[in-house]
């Protein structure tokens, strides 16, 4: 693509880039051309998972919600139950298209941010980071051309988003000016993120810096959505203005839409791109307006091994994790005492919830199968953790730690050992936040603590298998590990969630570790299956390590 730019007719050599007298917007159809086609396959997977969201959600409220009896039920319990409204939103009408809205336009939104926020920053502070804007930059393209692209590659994935989500929706059978007011609301957040994760990138120095700006300000806005929706009795529901998923949600659609609303998130996405241009034109390439601090000139005693080198580089990633697993184990503890109204009794939900859960009564069967959603998740952490090793080999960055007094074995153990300690911090705060909502709810937190801490601590044995498929991918084939970590879990997540309903015979569903976990809580402890994960995930933990310890490195 660099050729092909710097040949073009016209259009001269690199210098013309750096002398001002190419335009700040050249090369932007080059460059979008190259984007789109690194993203041949991200985007759809983007667009696919968040139109599921609302495509599913359309169909699963028909299930559960059949009559209007059903549907006034819930809005009471809504109405009455502030934590219903902290984590859903608020609820404007009985009807299923209303239903749909407060259940998944909050999280649509919250999902449309965050496709955007990855695509600005892939695009923008990533390749500036590795240093592929500099080789773009040497050929005849505008200093304001890569930002405009990676604006450009997340509003389009935005506007597909937009008209898959209203036209599933329609095609459900809601109306049609209320599935184009869902998927605007959701657009629209998607948008105003467009600016915020611009403006990070310009800020920070690092593509994980840009990254954790904008996911702050996004976690934030969700927050302040909450506290607005369920602050109504202490009149804070002005809150809910302050937040962009909050206007997406204030849309009101299925209900008298205020489609004036959507104003706000244009009004911020306008704002944001320009300030985003304007703070690019003030800083050097490669660096961000925040310059980071010096470290201190010689290296603390924990540095002095690669355990604590280890530590440190994986920490951050692993804080975030905790963070995000301790508030997701409340907000599924917290609904745990109302999940019959939620999804019924005796109905298809309810059904697929015992089967997974692995036991008859309906709240342990929930908590049991939030417990296994939880770990799959956290072995999406492990996987990441575990190929932090492959990407610091792939970087050159583990040759100066081998160059001394380190063997391989160590230096991989040393990620290994963090991916444990991770692992079980990960799985011991979702069991506390599971307390910590549910128990509160039920005003027994005494009593839930316990069993739903070891609800958490079991199921560590199956997210380390995964943990160490992937591990074993870094040893015996490193430039396919990344694909066969995701790969197992990718299976393990279509075993767990989707075998049952597809009624999958027992062989098959034996082939994910997180089957052989006791359904916890509701069911007996049950070591044996325990113990023979442990000695799988050892067992590929070794063979991966014994892989490393022979091939060569890079």
């Amino acid at each position: 693509m660099t050729t092909s730019v710097a040949e073009r007719p016209g259009s001269g050599q690199g210098a013309m880039g750096r002398d001002g007298r190419t335009g700040s917007l050249t090369g932007v159809r080059e460059l979008a051309r190259l984007a789109f086609r690194r993203d041949r396959l991200v985007l759809p997977i983007w667009v696919y998972a968040l139109t599921v969201i609302a495509a599913s959600g359309g169909f699963g409220i028909k299930l559960v919600y059949k009559t209007l009896k059903d549907r006034l039920s819930i809005a009471a319990s809504v109405h009455r139950d502030p934590a219903l409204s902290f984590l859903y939103g608020q609820l404007h009408g009985s009807s299923l298209g209303a239903i749909v809205a407060w259940r998944y336009l909050s999280y649509a939104a919250l999902g449309a941010g965050l496709m955007t926020t990855f695509l600005v920053v892939r695009h923008s502070r990533a390749d500036e980071e590795s240093g592929r804007l500099e080789l773009v930059g040497s050929t005849a393209v505008g200093r304001r051309a890569p930002l405009a692209v990676a604006m450009l590659v997340a509003t389009t994935a935005s506007l597909i988003l937009f008209v898959l989500s209203s036209a599933l929706l329609a095609l459900g059978g809601l109306s049609w000016p209320g599935s184009v007011a869902f998927a605007a609301g959701e657009l629209g957040c998607g948008l105003v993120f467009i600016g915020i994760a611009a403006v990070a990138a310009q800020i920070s120095g690092t593509a994980r810096g840009a990254r954790g700006i904008s996911i702050t300000v996004l976690a934030v806005a969700f927050l302040l959505r909450g506290i607005g929706d369920s602050g109504g009795s202490h009149g804070l529901t002005w809150v809910t203005w302050l937040s962009p998923i909050g206007w997406a949600e204030v849309v009101r659609p299925y209900g008298a839409e205020r489609w004036w609303v959507l104003a706000l998130p244009v009004a911020a996405t306008v704002g944001g791109v320009l300030a985003a241009f304007a703070l690019a034109a003030q800083r050097d390439h490669g660096a961000g307006l925040v310059q980071p601090r010096p470290g201190p000139a010689t290296a603390g005693r924990f540095l002095a091994g690669p355990t604590g080198l280890a530590w440190r580089l994986q920490r951050a990633s692993l804080a975030a994790w905790a963070t995000g697993f301790l508030l997701f184990g409340i907000a599924i503890g917290v609904v745990g005492k109302s999940v019959g109204q939620l999804i019924g009794v005796s109905g298809p939900v309810d059904k697929a919830l015992r089967h997974i859960g692995g036991q008859p009564g309906l709240i342990n069967a929930y908590l049991a199968a939030c417990m296994s959603l939880a770990a799959l998740i956290a072995a999406g952490y492990a996987v990441s953790a575990v190929l932090r090793l492959r990407s610091e080999e792939a970087g050159d960055l583990g040759d100066p730690i081998l160059a001394g007094p380190v063997s391989r074995l160590r230096w991989a153990g040393s990620h290994l050992l963090v991916v444990l300690a991770g692992t079980v911090v990960v799985m011991v705060l979702t069991g506390i936040g599971f307390a910590l909502g549910f128990g509160i709810a039920a005003s027994d937190l005494g009593t839930q603590l316990p069993r739903l801490l070891e609800a958490g601590l079991v199921q560590i044995p199956a997210v380390l298998v995964v943990a160490a498929i992937a591990m074993a991918g870094v040893g015996l084939a490193p430039t396919r590990s990344a694909a066969v970590g995701w790969a197992a879990l990718a299976v393990c997540g279509f075993i767990g969630v989707i075998g049952p309903a597809l009624n999958l015979s027992q062989p098959v569903l034996d082939i994910s570790p997180f089957t052989h976990v006791p359904k916890l809580p509701g069911n007996a402890l049950t070591a044996t299956p325990l113990v023979w994960l442990s000695v799988i995930a050892v067992v590929l933990a070794a063979v991966g390590l014994a892989g490393l310890r022979r091939r060569d490195i890079g």
